[in-house]
């Protein structure tokens, strides 16, 4: 399957400058520490921009999925539209790097769909009870994407 690319018509308003000052911050914790944030697992993903092709990182929660792969969610806080990072993901899902406290993994990203995603979704609600308070701010259907590590 591919990336959906849908976008809500409402949604959370998150200040794109506060955004980016919080998420450089929280990055540069998890690459030198265990990567907890806000009670949260987290990674620091790293994308090849789809219009720029530079290395862009972004941190994010992630929720093991078991025998080398994890699963992340494009909430975006609840916003109206995906979060940067998955439209990079989506021109480029097999030039993608996680990285947690030194050591960075290669991974092929795949987002999930029907009853593999609502499965996967309803769990990250259960131990995540934020992810339920984003759903509810948009219509968008919140992506699920599940990294697999690669052996390159």
């Amino acid at each position: 399957m591919t990336f959906s690319h849908s976008q809500g018509t409402h949604g959370a308003r998150i200040p794109g400058w506060f955004f980016r000052t919080v998420n450089r911050l929280v990055a540069g914790r998890i690459k030198r520490s265990s990567g907890t944030f806000m009670g949260m697992d987290t990674l620091v993903l790293t994308t090849i921009g789809r219009k720029t092709a530079e290395a862009r990182s972004a941190p994010v929660a992630w929720f093991d999925d078991g025998d080398g792969r994890w699963l992340i969610v494009a909430s975006k806080g609840g916003a109206a539209t995906n979060p940067a990072w998955y439209l990079n993901l989506a021109a480029h899902p097999d030039q993608v790097t996680i990285e947690r406290a030194g050591t960075t993994i290669p991974v092929t990203a795949t987002e999930l769909h029907g009853e593999e995603r609502e499965a996967a979704w309803s769990r990250i609600k259960a131990e995540a009870k934020q992810f339920a308070g984003y759903e509810s701010k948009t219509d968008r259907v919140i992506p699920v994407i599940r990294l697999t590590a690669r052996t390159d």
